[in-house]
């Protein structure tokens, strides 16, 4: 499986909005509190590799963590983890090429790269292989995008498709590699 990215997005392409809120998320009524495939992904993965504005907005959900595997926050400017979480939580930086080797070697083979800046910067270095994107019906207009600029196009596979709840559209796509075509 290797890398892989877990993540919800406007139609229009964004993660989070102008105010990086999001709110938005919870447009689409979920009365049986499915977690659309969370629990899913959690079973596949060996640990997850995450941006500091993602670890922040996540604290800042007020509730218990929600991660049963190994957070590797990427962060330079963070200087600790708060003590509740450092048996589950580490910091760790470099580029994303370095923290791949880094945790591979450390046995962590399927990574959940989370946060629209490290999954940028994962995609220019191609090191995702697959993405599983839920484009939630909202146009919000502007706010935090999930995709930036490329060096070069990345080609991938629609694995999946599957409507959730009846409005969320939830893709898997597998990355097509050269030396595969």
């Amino acid at each position: 499986m290797g890398n892989l990215v877990y993540i919800a997005t406007s139609i229009d392409g964004y993660i989070a909005d102008r105010n990086r809120g999001l709110e938005w998320l919870e447009t689409v009524p979920n009365p049986q509190q499915s977690d659309l495939g969370f629990q899913d992904l959690m079973n596949r993965v060996d640990a997850l590799v995450m941006g500091r504005n993602t670890f922040e907005t996540v604290l800042g959900f007020g509730i218990e963590w929600p991660y049963i595997r190994p957070v590797f926050v990427c962060s330079k400017s963070l200087k600790s983890i708060p003590e509740v979480l450092k048996e589950r939580v580490s910091l760790i930086q470099g580029s994303p090429e370095s923290i791949v080797e880094e945790l591979n070697r450390k046995g962590y083979r399927n990574l959940y790269i989370d946060g629209g800046l490290t999954i940028q910067a994962f995609l220019r270095a191609d090191l995702i292989d697959e993405m599983i994107i839920s484009t939630i019906p909202v146009l919000l207009g502007g706010g935090i995008p999930l995709f930036g600029t490329l060096p070069e196009i990345k080609t991938f596979d629609l694995i999946s498709s599957e409507v959730l709840l009846g409005q969320i559209v939830s893709s898997r796509y597998g990355r097509v590699r050269v030396d595969s075509l």
